[in-house]
This record gives structure tokens, C-alpha cells and sequence, in this order.
């Protein structure tokens, strides 16, 4: 399980002594914690586990936008790096290839014919593609794809 994975992990840079993951891992053990507590559960499984760690991400992806335009490159840099810790826990990213060659199945599946469609194709990919893309990305691209006549 992942939440076996990212104890394990953090065991490791605790021993390790590296700080940062150690520190990171263990802020984001506190919030599955809160998470299955909230639950009313021992545990989350996978996909809350990711439901976590995707909000972290969120979170640090803000912290960094937010301290880059307050001209603090070196709280940006930190916020990165536990960035890329917490990115390691998420399944394989699609690459865009892939994401645009599913817009294009979806789009023959449900008959979308414009950005009038967007909703009803967005709603279709978003199960398709939970996790393994950027919601923001896919989006785009939908938008990309339906403005342009076929």
C-alpha cells in the first residue's frame, strides 16, 4: 500500500538524516492521519492516500506561484524540492500524446461536436484519466481541441 510506501520511506530519511523528506514525509503522514481519523478509519487506502498527496501538491504548487511573485527565490526553491518529494508518490503521468489521443476516442464515444460539448467530454475524461493527468492540462486541451473545426 502507499501509505506503507511513505512510512517506510520516512523511516529511511529519518535515518538517513535527510531533513527535508523527513520533515515533508512527515507532515504528509500527519494529514493522512487526520484523514482517516476524520473517517473514522484505522488507514486510508490508495486512493485517499492520493487524494492527500494531491492536495499537498496543490498546496505547495501555491506556496511556490506565491513566494516567487514576493521575490523569495529561496523559500520558491525549498517549496520546489518537496514538491518533487511528494510527485514521487503519484502513479505515472499520461503524456500529452496520450491525453489528446483519448480526447479523440472520447469525442467519437459521445458525439461532441463543439465547446458546447465540454462538460459532457470533461465529465467522461476525468473518469478516464483520474490521476494519471493534470485536470488543468486536460482541460486545455479539450478547450484546444473543440474550438477547432474537424
Amino acid at each position: 500500500m502507499l501509505a506503507d510506501d511513505i512510512f517506510n520511506d520516512y523511516k529511511e530519511a529519518m535515518k538517513s538524516r535527510d531533513t527535508l523528506k523527513s520533515s515533508i514525509l512527515s507532515f504528509l503522514r500527519a494529514e493522512m492521519l487526520n484523514q482517516a481519523t476524520a473517517k473514522k478509519k484505522d488507514k486510508l487506502d490508495d486512493a485517499e492516500t492520493l487524494i492527500v498527496i494531491r492536495k499537498q501538491i496543490k498546496q505547495h504548487q501555491d506556496s511556490i506561484e506565491q513566494f516567487t511573485k514576493g521575490g523569495r527565490p529561496e523559500a520558491a526553491e525549498k517549496e520546489e524540492k518537496e514538491l518533487g518529494i511528494l510527485k514521487n508518490y503519484l502513479p505515472a503521468q499520461m503524456s500529452i500524446e496520450q491525453i489528446k489521443n483519448l480526447i479523440e476516442e472520447t469525442i467519437v464515444s459521445t458525439g461532441a461536436g463543439g465547446i458546447k460539448d465540454m462538460g459532457k467530454l470533461m465529465k467522461e475524461l476525468t473518469v478516464k484519466i483520474s490521476g494519471k493527468a493534470d485536470s488543468k492540462l486536460v482541460s486545455d486541451l479539450v478547450k484546444q481541441r473543440l474550438s477547432v473545426p474537424s
